[in-house]
């Protein structure tokens, strides 16, 4: 008999060794190496209905037919827009999230507006009974015959279903609980869930199936197990929100048939998720008039323009290294954007404590919500409010200039909509485009001349 070779694999990143290590060379985790039993060279092979390719042979790419992949769209236009205009066939995409965030709820009644469509959907849970399934069914008015749920775990099992029932649509909850028997290696472990994901993929572009997997996050927010899961589908959507809040955002983080950084806002009622159509009004529907420190800025997620609300609080320090806090933006542009303030401007906020909020839990990263930033920290500081009605839209520069956004015509569309009077951006931005009706463009050239302009005497 021969004998069964073991190694190290390390369940962050996927590093293996032929022996155990503390800390992983590759990613410097410490005691992440788990012994494992490598597979046997010889797997069993599933045949399905679509047949044994060939082995494929160049060709030369002018002589390839140009064919545009049809989409099948959703009652949902939200998830229909953050994966590019609906479900490519044969597509592999990730969904990761929080526990309890609704991963499960979106994706059982995207299966049942498909299944509606007179097209079978197999929903797969490895996490639940159908019994437990069908209470949440239950509880979001699921009555869809050609939806069909099945509680398995074993890979073989599952491919062996699909091959029997054909369905048009599959989906996985959760890849973490699935299994290969030839694998010599717990579930949710990295040589599964990479063997499982890759005999996912064959099934989905062999038999143009369009396949949606559930990932497991991690505590700093990323999915579970090695990167390469996400290297291996599609599209990675990610489920986001606040479980005690009824908001939630789905954000395409990879698609490779549409715009990255998409994204969807969802509200969770009783009945299940319903899509909100103008984010905008919503995260702004709280906002305080006339309080210093408060100020809007229109940032682009994907193709849309959102209105969001920007916060900051100036208060002296009482202890020797001030503290800089920030929520929903990167925590090194605060500091960044102090140092510009006192330098170019001249505020004194080297002994000041600042902290800086998104309002509504949105997570921003474009350069262009600099300036909204940097009039925030002057307006807490002066304790001078900016005019309930202004925009701020620009990108911060080291030496307090404002330099150029994209898109400024769509962000500007988008405030009008929402009965904003005017809008200050970089002088850089201004001509090539027309100018909507009632609102009033300001360009500016400097941090200076944008506190000038927007801060309140």
């Amino acid at each position: 008999m021969a004998k069964r070779k073991t190694k190290y694999v390390c369940q962050e990143c996927g590093y293996e060794s032929a022996k155990w290590m503390g800390k992983c060379p590759e990613c410097h985790q410490w005691n992440s190496m788990v012994e494992e039993v490598e597979a046997s060279s010889v797997r069993n092979q599933h045949t399905f209905s679509g047949g044994i390719q060939t082995a494929a042979k160049p060709e030369k790419i002018t002589a390839i037919e140009s064919q545009k992949e049809p989409r099948v769209t959703t009652k949902m236009k939200e998830f229909n827009r953050v994966l590019g205009g609906g479900i490519v066939p044969g597509s592999l995409v990730l969904i990761g999230g929080d526990p309890g965030i609704g991963k499960s709820t979106l994706l059982l009644q995207i299966s049942s507006q498909l299944a509606e469509k007179q097209v079978p959907v197999l929903y797969i849970s490895g996490e639940e009974s159908t019994q437990q399934t069908k209470l949440r069914a239950d509880r979001l008015d699921v009555k869809a015959d050609l939806l069909y749920v099945l509680a398995e775990t074993n890979m073989f099992d599952i491919a062996k279903q699909i091959d029997e029932v054909k369905p048009s649509f599959v989906v996985i909850d959760s890849i973490q609980t699935i299994f290969r028997e030839e694998v010599a290696s717990a579930p949710g472990s990295v040589t599964q869930v990479r063997e499982c994901t890759n005999e996912l993929m064959k099934i989905a572009k062999t038999n143009g199936i369009p396949i949606f997997i559930v990932g497991h996050v991690t505590k700093e927010g990323a999915i579970a197990g090695p990167r390469m899961l996400e290297h291996m589908v599609d599209a990675v959507l990610y489920f986001e929100g606040e479980r005690h809040h009824t908001y939630r955002i789905l954000r395409g983080v990879k698609n490779r048939f549409g715009s990255t950084n998409e994204m969807g806002i969802f509200e969770m009622k009783e009945e299940g998720l319903r899509e909100v159509m103008n984010p905008s009004e919503i995260f702004l529907e709280e906002r305080s008039q006339g309080a210093a420190g408060s100020t809007v800025v229109a940032s682009m997620e994907g193709t849309r323009p959102v209105l969001v609300e920007i916060q900051a609080l100036i208060s002296p320090s009482s202890f020797g290294n001030p503290r800089r806090m920030a929520t929903g933006i990167d925590n090194n542009r605060v500091p960044l954007l102090m140092a510009v303030l006192e330098k170019r401007v001249g505020l004194m906020l080297q002994n000041q404590d600042a902290y800086i909020k998104v309002a509504g839990g949105v997570k921003l990263d474009e350069p262009a919500i600099d300036l909204a930033i940097a009039v925030s920290i002057a307006s807490s500081f002066r304790d001078q409010p900016t005019k309930p009605e202004d925009i701020f839209i620009g990108e911060v520069g080291l030496t307090g200039e404002i330099r150029r956004v994209s898109r400024i015509d769509q962000r500007v569309q988008e405030a009008a909509k929402l009965g904003f009077k005017r809008v200050v951006c970089p002088k850089k931005n201004l001509g090539g485009w027309t100018v909507p009706a009632g609102i009033q463009v300001v360009g500016v050239d400097t941090v200076q001349e944008a506190l000038e302009v927007g801060l309140e005497r």
